[in-house]
C-alpha cells in the first residue's frame, strides 16, 4: 500500500522550522522516481469520481506533484504562490499564520468563472494556508472541486476547516 512507502519514505525533522515542530520532509520521496510516479497514479486512482478541469498547486511543494498531476490528466496547472511572485495581473488573499501573517495570489487570467479547481498541496496541517487559496479560486469565480494532499496531519484538523469549501479530500498518507 502506498501509505507504508510514504510513511517509510518521508523523514521528521525534529524542531523544524521552530522548536517543537516535527516537520514532515517528502524531498525522500523526489529521489525514487518510480514512488513518484506511482503517487500521481495514486492521485489519479482516488481523484476519479472527482470533476475538475484545472488544478491548481500552492507554492512551492505543492508544485511537484500537482503539475505531475495536471501533465497526467492533460489539463492546466495554476501556480498559487507567495506575494511578489507572479508577474502578470493577481488577486491577492491575504490569511494569518501563528506567527504573524502571509499573503498568496494568482494570476486573474488563470482560468475562467465557472472553472471546476482542484488545490494540490503536499501536506495538510491546520487548513490556514489552504483555506486562503480556496477563498482566492472562489475570488476569481472558480469552484472548488476538491483537496489532495501528500500528507495530512489529522490531528491539527485542517480537514474540518476545508468542509465549508469542498468535502472532496483525499491525503495519501495520513498522521
Amino acid at each position: 500500500m502506498i501509505d507504508n512507502l510514504l510513511k517509510a519514505t518521508v523523514r521528521d525533522i525534529v524542531d523544524f522550522p521552530k522548536p517543537g515542530i516535527v516537520f514532515k520532509d517528502i524531498t525522500p520521496i523526489l529521489k525514487d522516481a518510480k514512488l513518484c510516479n506511482l503517487v500521481v497514479e495514486e492521485f489519479v486512482t482516488r481523484l476519479e469520481d472527482v470533476q475538475f478541469d484545472v488544478v491548481a498547486g500552492i507554492e512551492s511543494r505543492g508544485f511537484l506533484f500537482g503539475l505531475m498531476l495536471a501533465n497526467r490528466l492533460g489539463i492546466p496547472f495554476v501556480p498559487i504562490r507567495k506575494e511578489g511572485k507572479l508577474p502578470a495581473q493577481t488577486t491577492k488573499q491575504s490569511y494569518d499564520l501563528e506567527y504573524g501573517s502571509a499573503t498568496i495570489e494568482v494570476h486573474t487570467d488563470a482560468f475562467e468563472a465557472g472553472t471546476r479547481v482542484l488545490i494540490h498541496d503536499d501536506l495538510l496541517a491546520t487548513g490556514g494556508t489552504v483555506v486562503a487559496a480556496s477563498k482566492l479560486i472562489q475570488q476569481l469565480g472558480g469552484i472548488i472541486a476538491g483537496y489532495s494532499f501528500v500528507i495530512s496531519l489529522d490531528f491539527l484538523n485542517g480537514r474540518q476547516r476545508l468542509l465549508p469549501y469542498s468535502s472532496q479530500l483525499i491525503s495519501l498518507v495520513d498522521y
